[in-house]
């Protein structure tokens, strides 16, 4: 079966404040021409390109951070992940600043707009690859593991287990006959509430709001504690729900930590470049090993196509 590459049928405009850095970007998602690829460009630098592939990743802290030329563009995974699971092959992305807006913290706002509209088919073919043996890629100090096993579709299993007993051991499951825009791009990010001030320490989630993150309370903490919490972010008084979770959000899905991971870990393997038809199977995920395994996926094709 072949599958012709597909772009955006017209443009759309997002703003917002970016989850680390606070500061507010607009941007636009363009459409781009058969081949084209995904790229951003910083509008604001002098309309300085950046291809959206794994050679250009430069910070995994808490993100993805793709730069090029001293220009960099942050936190591109959520919208990476909205390309990538709705079968966007080229879109060229206008930014007016170095984040991209956080917006609820998942992909929907991307799925909705784009959605409404459908696609546009384009002439050309998709370019898949065709893995050809296992491939397995570890972290051992964060105790992660991404192994790509040879199959004739692309499919997704991750299970996230970060000893907590408010979120146990949670999996997360996607192949093709499973609506990604409902199951996966609506769930947002997700932070403990005993990071948040760290992260605050290394100037991180400065644009971070009880309205674009899940906060998990691992252990019961005293209101003084969530009430400096409250006033970091500007917010009403917050309390802990009996379930472990700040009484903010309603989840959208039980285990909407381990898709979001799901949603984080499509978005930063869409950087390989090419649809890598391959069983994906990942334990523990995060921004620095998705990138590590898309890195030596592209090295791959690279070297293979020689």
């Amino acid at each position: 079966m072949h599958i012709r590459q597909h772009t955006l049928k017209r443009s759309y405009i997002f703003e917002g404040k970016g989850l680390h850095t606070g500061r507010i970007s607009r941007m636009a998602i363009n459409p781009a021409p058969e081949g084209a690829g995904i790229r951003f460009c910083r509008t604001d630098k002098g309309g300085v390109i950046i291809e959206a592939l794994a050679d250009y990743v430069t910070s995994t802290a808490r993100s993805t951070t793709i730069e090029k030329d001293g220009v960099a563009v942050i936190t591109i995974e959520h919208l990476m992940s909205a390309l990538y699971g709705l079968g966007v092959d080229n879109a060229f992305i206008e930014i007016n600043g170095d984040e991209v807006p956080i917006l609820d913290g998942s992909a929907k706002p991307y799925i909705d707009a784009i959605s409404a509209d459908g696609l546009m088919e384009q002439e050309a073919l998709r370019e898949y690859y065709n893995l050809d043996e296992e491939i397995h890629v570890t972290d051992a100090e964060r105790g992660s593991e991404i192994i790509f096993y040879p199959a004739p579709e692309t499919s997704f299993d991750v299970t996230v287990d970060y000893n907590s007993k408010v979120l146990g051991v949670q999996t997360a499951h996607w192949d093709p006959a499973i609506d990604y825009a409902c199951e996966v791009g609506t769930c947002r990010t997700f932070v403990f509430f005993h990071e948040i001030a760290f992260l605050f320490s290394k100037n991180l989630i400065k644009g971070g709001d009880v309205d674009n993150a899940i906060v998990i309370v691992e252990h019961p903490v005293v209101q003084d504690e969530l009430d400096r919490m409250a006033a970091l972010f500007n917010m009403p008084r917050l309390v802990r729900n009996p379930d472990g979770y700040l009484n903010n959000v309603v989840l959208r899905y039980p285990n909407e930590c381990a898709r979001h991971k799901l949603l984080d870990l499509m978005g930063d393997l869409a950087l390989v470049g090419r649809r890598v038809k391959a069983r994906v199977v990942a334990t523990r995920p995060g921004h620095g090993i998705n990138t590590k395994a898309a890195r030596i996926l592209r090295d791959k094709i690279l070297n293979d196509n020689k």
